[in-house]
């Protein structure tokens, strides 16, 4: 008997945005949004907003500025990973507003990507556990590393040895900045 193949979890649209909204009492979320608008960049509710993303897009969310955070329902079933995607994006946010990033600058992007990794809690050890990747020293800042090439992967500014040039050049600066928290939390 042949078996019967099923598709990955999808959350609809409505419901990924009540996770979003449930993501909004976060004090991470809260912290987050409170400096944002310390640096004279407010973050209103209609920020963020839930889409449904194509199937090839490797990231489950993203900052487009001028728009907001986008988080792909099709990628979030849990709220926990709405939680980060949030947390992970609002870093960008952040950098975007304090820094004004060009994006289609590589070392910019690398730079935002490895402060988001590092200070969003994607790279936490169980969550790193949780994906296959098993090693007791050094697994955090690899990861970051892992994912700063995969999201640079994606601008075609950062081509080639472009991308892995630029995250070296800037790894030290960026890892070590830990604004708008005292340390990485």
């Amino acid at each position: 008997m042949a078996s019967k193949r099923t598709s990955p979890p999808t959350t609809t649209v409505a419901e990924c945005q009540t996770m979003i909204q449930n993501t909004l009492q976060n004090p991470m979320v809260k912290f987050l949004r409170q400096q944002m608008e310390k640096a004279g960049c407010p973050v209103r509710d209609s920020f963020f907003r839930a889409v449904y993303c194509p199937p090839h897009r490797a990231a489950q969310g993203a900052f487009m500025r001028g728009k907001g955070v986008f988080v792909c329902s099709n990628y979030s079933v849990l709220q926990e990973q709405v939680d980060r995607v949030i947390i992970h994006e609002l870093i960008h946010a952040f950098d975007d507003c304090r820094a004004k990033i060009n994006w289609n600058n590589c070392a910019h992007h690398a730079c935002s990507e490895i402060r988001a990794g590092h200070l969003s809690g994607d790279c936490h050890f169980k969550r790193e556990l949780l994906r296959g990747f098993l090693k007791l020293r050094g697994q955090g800042q690899e990861c970051v590393r892992r994912r700063v090439m995969e999201s640079l992967s994606a601008n075609p500014n950062c081509a080639g040895s472009v991308a892995k040039d630029s995250m070296e050049a800037v790894w030290d600066i960026c890892y070590n900045d830990t604004k708008p928290f005292d340390r990485a939390p």
